[in-house]
């Protein structure tokens, strides 16, 4: 596999695979921490999405500044180096029990993303843009593309049995432990680098960076301070009165403002050959916006539906399997003091602290009549976090089946051009969310739990959408942007992705006032096919263009 491949390809990859098996364990486990009654912070389903939004939204948007950084001063290896230690050093104290505590750690780990992660993945370009390597560029891509996910797909497992064994700390260093990991391995593979991580410097044509910091960043950061301060209306489903559902999402929301304006004025300050390319960009930009939203529900809303809705029961050989490898809980089933929730799983509280009843484990409530143990009997459930493994396991299956398929395509010349995957991406990213409405209507809307296939086929569906799109974004961003601003472009991809993100936790936030929890995945399944019509809308204009620039 790598013998035609550069040679720091192996040490990028695996450094990419435990980097990715740090954020994903902390990831998935984050929200269930900050809901834990017992060990986390007892947190409202809206306050833990909230945060857990704007939290990956800041960890998108840092990459931008850390790119320019690492191009123009500190060079790829020092950007990389610097990126993971903080990050790692971020999952290790992220389980103090603590807020200024938490607030540090997710600092770091928003900073420390922003000069890693897209450094590493330029560096990997760096060497493909070698004469002997450029034809073989797709085919690295996706062999670093499966590190990711590898890493993605392995980490629950640990996170679930450190959790189990010993608590929520230890899960989350065993996230800091993958991350030295990888920093020391991309250390390894230094001899291999040659002169590919020095910086690039100012190039011709590319934007001093104190006129990014003071027409993006301060204007940013002013304004999200406004947001902030300002208030709305308050009422009774809005005590704070904020504007937009909290002060962190009044703050963000503010704060793109500029940023959003910035990326406007491009298109009309362009040159006359540049305006439809940068035009088309910024459409995608703004449809792939709502992907996104959905698609990170993956942590938040997802999270808590393989929490609370899903027979996680096992028994016979799966359990015995999966006690062995410390990646089941035990319940007995029998009266305690427990967390007093309503019918809807909306955990009760009076002056901020949960109220407690005696009554049995939570996870009883919705079992079937029928299934219910004998009392003071014990049942074995797998370990909720695990259901982010499907997901990356969904992409290491299909993504040599969506490859083989437009190979297919192209070596019959039928292959659609780009902006088309994006749209068709859209169209079955829609189509998974169908999937967990009639999971709600089979569960009698959360009275009864129901299979985890339901989740493996809602994430099955929506990761062939995000193999339509999302290296399709990133392949369609360095093609059509003008020269000088490449960065700033892709900058822009981020900034849509962590808007997006932004939007999901807002989603998210939301679930505990639906009563009915399919108007909820209606409401995901609207935004999303509101996308699809939209870039359908736009597909034959942003073919002329790509066909303008002889690019498919």
């Amino acid at each position: 596999m790598w013998k035609n491949h550069p040679k720091a390809l192996p040490y990028l990859f695996l450094s990419e695979m435990w980097e990715r098996f740090g954020y994903y364990l902390m990831i998935g486990i984050f929200t269930l921490y900050l809901k834990d009654v017992e060990a986390g912070f007892s947190m409202t389903e809206k306050e833990a999405s909230d945060l857990y939004g704007t939290f990956i939204a800041l960890v998108f948007l840092t990459p931008f500044i850390g790119g320019l950084i690492a191009d123009r001063y500190l060079g790829y290896k020092k950007s990389i180096i610097i990126g993971g230690l903080m990050m790692g050093v971020g999952y290790l104290i992220m389980g103090v029990h603590s807020i200024p505590m938490l607030y540090t750690a997710m600092t770091l780990v928003i900073v420390g993303n922003g000069f890693f992660k897209p450094n590493i993945s330029t560096l990997l370009g760096n060497f493909y843009n070698d004469e002997q390597y450029k034809d073989r560029k797709d085919e690295g891509y996706n062999i670093f593309y499966m590190g990711i996910n590898v890493g993605a797909f392995i980490c629950n497992f640990f996170g679930a049995a450190l959790k189990i064994l010993f608590g929520w700390q230890e899960a989350f260093m065993a996230a800091g432990v993958g991350m030295f990991i990888g920093v020391l391995v991309f250390m390894l593979g230094t001899k291999h680098y040659g002169d590919k991580t020095e910086k690039k410097g100012v190039q011709e044509g590319d934007m001093p960076f104190y006129k990014i910091v003071l027409f993006i960043l301060l204007p940013s950061l002013i304004f999200g301070v406004i947001g902030w301060l300002i208030k709305g209306i308050a009422s009774d489903s809005n005590i704070d009165s904020s504007i937009f559902g909290s002060d962190s999402t009044d703050a963000f929301v503010f704060a793109c403002i500029p940023v959003v304006f910035f990326y406007g004025s491009l298109y009309f300050k362009a040159k006359v050959e540049d305006k439809r390319p940068i035009g088309a960009l910024l459409s995608i930009f703004a449809v792939v916006i709502l992907f996104w939203a959905v698609f990170k529900l993956n942590g938040s809303a997802l999270n808590n539906w393989g929490d609370k809705y899903t027979d996680r029961e096992l028994t016979g050989v799966a359990q015995q399997i999966g006690s062995k490898l410390v990646l089941t809980d035990t319940l007995t089933y029998k009266k305690d003091s427990v967390a007093l929730y309503d019918a809807a799983f909306r955990i009760q509280k009076e002056d901020g602290k949960v109220i407690k009843v005696v009554d049995y484990p939570l996870y009883f409530r919705n079992v079937a009549k029928e299934k219910l143990p004998k009392e003071e009997s014990k049942i074995y459930t797998w370990s909720a976090n695990l259901s982010q493994s499907i997901n990356p396991g969904w992409v290491i299956l299909l993504t040599p089946l969506v490859v083989a398929f437009f190979t297919f395509l192209r070596s019959r010349k039928k292959e659609p051009s780009t902006p088309t995957k994006i749209a068709f991406g859209l169209l079955i990213s829609a189509l998974s969310v169908l999937v967990m409405v009639a999971a709600v209507h089979i569960g009698n809307n959360g009275a009864e739990k129901v299979s985890v296939w339901w989740l493996v086929a809602n994430y099955g569906v929506i990761t062939i959408g995000e193999l339509f799109l999302s290296p399709m974004g990133l392949s369609v961003v360095s093609k059509l942007s003008p020269k000088n601003i490449t960065s700033l472009m892709m900058g822009g991809w981020f900034l849509a992705t962590s808007i997006g993100n932004k939007l999901s936790g807002v989603l998210a936030s939301m679930w505990d006032s639906y009563e009915n929890k399919a108007n909820f995945f209606w409401i995901n399944f609207s935004l999303l096919l509101f996308a699809t019509l939209l870039m359908f809308a736009l597909v034959k204009e942003l073919n002329k263009v790509m066909k303008e620039k002889g690019i498919n």
